[in-house]
């Protein structure tokens, strides 16, 4: 998609010693088939090749500006490159995963015909560190708030797209929480509309080195962003029900303890909000008790309820 009327879009690439797959993640972004585009990459200083695969793109793209030098750390970098960014839609692409081709210029598409959304995304792919294909993602149903409070359905940052006005708006990432993608996401959750639709638009790479390896920051960071959202505590009972169960199954992914504990937070995520079962089938055969549980209830709730997740 790409006219002379066509809106800038920038994509935001927080970097920090990711050197073998950064430019992996850059040359997906330059192959996609929309113009015009910026590419920010903010970099924290790298100590490894980084900065020179940066060097080297930068003489083949004009479109690419970087930085490196010390922050502290992604929450920073973001907000850096939120600062830096001069395109009315946005993109922030870790430097280890990839865009698919069209991502792009379908989420300009999407947000051009309906003005009133501010967030646009899609689902991923998960790719090992050679980059081949694992799966998709699970938590792939469509969005309602409902759903993504209760992580029944999933916003990857790898395939999010968003008005920079909105990200001003809400302030951009904060450094407080290690969740600061999914915070931004909450907090844009209660003043603009939020679309997701059934493509894949990246992958996401699985490896060593990754952030959310980091469980029990992970664990209690999300408690701390549910406990304390302004907006969420005057939510509708509803909402706030389906809060409390999300924060229970983040356990499914990020498990702090054991596996038994992950089965108790799974039964008392269900009880507090029904519908967060469909959270629970995408870990179901990963731990005791799950898949009995997931069982029950999708018995017990009927199409009608369901529907409400």
């Amino acid at each position: 998609m790409t006219t002379s009327a066509a809106p800038l879009v920038s994509i935001i690439v927080p970097s920090y010693n990711q050197g073998r797959f950064i430019g992996q993640t850059l040359d997906t972004i330059f192959a996609q088939d929309y113009r015009p585009l910026e590419v920010i990459v903010v970099d924290g200083a790298s100590t490894d090749e980084t900065v020179d695969v940066l060097k080297a793109y930068a003489q083949r793209h004009p479109e690419l500006r970087w930085i490196s030098e010390p922050d502290r750390g992604v929450a920073d970098a973001v907000n850096k490159g939120l600062a830096l960014a001069r395109g009315r839609y946005v993109g922030i692409q870790s430097s280890d995963d990839l865009y698919r081709p069209g991502a792009v210029s379908e989420a300009v598409t999407l947000f051009e015909v309906r003005p009133q959304v501010g967030l646009v995304c899609a689902d991923a792919e998960i790719i090992d560190e050679r980059g081949n294909y694992v799966r998709l993602a699970p938590c792939r149903l469509p969005y309602t708030q409902a759903r993504f409070l209760a992580r029944s359905t999933v916003i990857h940052q790898s395939s999010a797209f968003f008005r920079l006005e909105v990200a001003q708006k809400v302030g951009g990432w904060n450094a407080r929480y290690f969740c600061a993608d999914t915070e931004m996401w909450l907090r844009m959750s209660f003043c603009t509309e939020i679309l997701k639709v059934d493509r894949v638009w990246s992958a996401w790479r699985r490896h060593e080195a990754q952030r959310d390896k980091e469980k029990i920051k992970m664990w209690e960071a999300w408690g701390r962003m549910i406990a304390e959202n302004e907006d969420l505590r005057r939510a509708p009972l509803r909402l706030r029900l389906a809060a409390s169960a999300g924060r229970r199954l983040v356990a499914l992914s990020y498990n702090p303890r054991s596996r038994w504990f992950v089965t108790v937070q799974a039964w008392l995520a269900v009880l507090t909000y029904p519908p967060s079962y469909a959270g629970v089938f995408n870990k179901a055969a990963l731990f005791p008790g799950l898949g009995r549980l997931s069982a029950i209830v999708a018995r017990l709730s009927d199409s009608k309820h369901a529907a409400s997740i």
